[in-house]
């Protein structure tokens, strides 16, 4: 099998799981993208949260150009990525109990705020914990998981639950179980993985719902600009000081 045509196939398993989200998605889209303009508007904080590749998609909404500025990355140490080493101390770290309780402690997260918690299986104790102490808290959960997982594997949290039991609203990725699009008669393993593509797409389609939703409430999305682009940086200067007590990623 050719490298080309395996290329095809990856792109067209990629676009097919984005068509599915598009339309089995859209009104939990909406929702959440409704949830994060209600939250902006009545003064709160967003933030985004994810353990080891689910990280990448909550980066990707943090300190983004054309994102919105409030939203913050709530980092858990040795977790956020690869950046530790062993990695495999990042997948550990999702299987402690206690972590997410001690992470939200420290944290600036307060009743009111908003956070969005990725995890592809849902299945950890990590997010499962953060989503249980955020709501404790009194903050509004978004879990972005693959309902795939709860369905057919088993919770590795104390109370037999997912990701998804502790949220206000869900998005299902529709990510099949292992995450690997592809498999060839030659190659012993599936391979190619499409999540980080569908989730930040999919978080990109909630933040573009919520821009619009504060624009149509008269009320300016706090949406930052590229620097590389002349007047981004005193565009995001002026953004950054008019909402200094809500952006926690700058000095």
């Amino acid at each position: 099998m050719s490298d080309g045509r395996l290329a095809d196939r990856f792109f067209d398993a990629a676009i097919g799981l984005l068509n599915r989200v598009r339309d089995e998605e859209a009104e939990a889209v909406r929702a959440a993208g409704t949830l994060i303009a209600d939250t902006v508007a009545d003064g709160g904080r967003l933030f985004a949260f994810g353990a080891g590749h689910s990280s990448l998609a909550a980066q990707d909404v943090v300190y983004r150009a054309g994102g919105l500025a409030l939203m913050n990355l709530l980092a858990v140490p040795g977790a956020v990525g690869v950046d530790v080493v062993p990695a495999t101390l990042g997948s550990a770290l999702e299987r402690v109990d206690g972590l997410a309780a001690a992470v939200l402690d420290s944290s600036p997260a307060r009743s009111g705020d908003l956070l969005v918690i990725i995890s592809l299986s849902g299945r950890n104790p990590l997010p499962v914990e953060m989503a249980l102490n955020a709501r404790a808290l009194g903050l509004r959960v978004i879990g972005v998981t693959s309902v795939a997982y709860a369905d057919t594997t088993g919770s590795r949290h104390s109370s037999g639950t997912f990701l998804r039991d502790h949220c206000d609203l869900v998005l299902d990725s529709k990510i099949p179980v292992g995450d690997a699009e592809l498999t060839a008669e030659n190659i012993p393993a599936p391979f190619a993985p499409a999540s980080t593509v569908v989730t930040s797409a999919l978080l990109q389609a909630v933040m573009a719902t919520a821009a619009g939703e504060l624009a149509d409430r008269g009320i300016e999305p706090p949406l930052l600009r590229s620097g590389n682009v002349d007047g981004g940086h005193e565009w995001n200067g002026r953004i950054m000081s008019e909402y200094r007590d809500r952006i926690f990623y700058r000095p």
